[in-house]
């Protein structure tokens, strides 16, 4: 025989205070008995834990996207990716403002065939501006005519100036447009990609800048 509380016929000892569960059962007023949580506080469920104290830290704001070049070609409405091609008249307007460039020059060197003073100081001034020309579409794609009309000459593969060689080179595959009656200086009139056969050899494209 032994004294003290009786047990359950499990061996729970029965808790003699009233209103205090026993072991092992959800306490009253905690989340599964049946009561609801106050208003305005959401329950608590899986996912990330809520701490008093630590505020809730805000989502990260969406970093604007950097805006995208197309290969390096300006961005214009109506264009999307494909590079705004200049077309035939553009071009063929810088080349005339190019050759008004060089008209005072080459004038001297006329008058000068009687006069050695003339004629030096005008074939100075071709070679001069010939090379200032080449060295200004090298490194910026522009010559006085091209920034004269708004049009650029850059690399079809990314848009870039194509350097001071390659448009050396280009200048000599000119030769390719002369031959057949000069048909490569017309062919931008309708080549899908506005080119010249210089511009084909060299892989090079002339573009609008405005």
């Amino acid at each position: 025989m032994s004294f003290g509380p009786p047990n359950d016929p499990y061996g729970q000892p029965q808790n003699p205070q009233q209103g205090q569960p026993g072991y092992g059962y959800p306490q009253q007023g905690q989340p599964g008995d049946g009561q609801q949580a106050p208003q305005g506080v959401p329950p608590q469920g899986y996912g990330q834990p809520q701490h008093p104290g630590y505020p809730q830290q805000p989502g990260y704001p969406q970093q604007p996207g950097y805006p995208q070049q197309g290969h390096g070609y300006p961005q214009q409405p109506g264009y999307g990716g494909q590079p705004p091609y200049a077309n035939w008249g553009q071009r063929f307007g810088g080349l005339v403002v190019d050759m008004l460039v060089f008209a005072v020059p080459y004038a001297l060197v006329l008058i000068g065939k009687d006069t050695p003073a003339l004629l030096a100081i005008g074939a100075a001034a071709l070679v001069g501006l010939a090379i200032w020309q080449l060295i200004q579409e090298g490194r910026t794609g522009q010559t006085v005519g091209k920034k004269a009309l708004g049009i650029r000459l850059v690399r079809e593969i990314d848009g870039q100036p194509m350097g001071v060689g390659m448009a050396f080179v280009r200048r000599l595959a000119h030769t390719l447009d002369s031959l057949a009656c000069y048909l490569g200086w017309l062919w931008p009139a309708w080549d899908a990609k506005r080119q010249t056969f210089a511009d084909k050899v060299c892989s090079s494209i002339v573009i609008r800048t405005h």
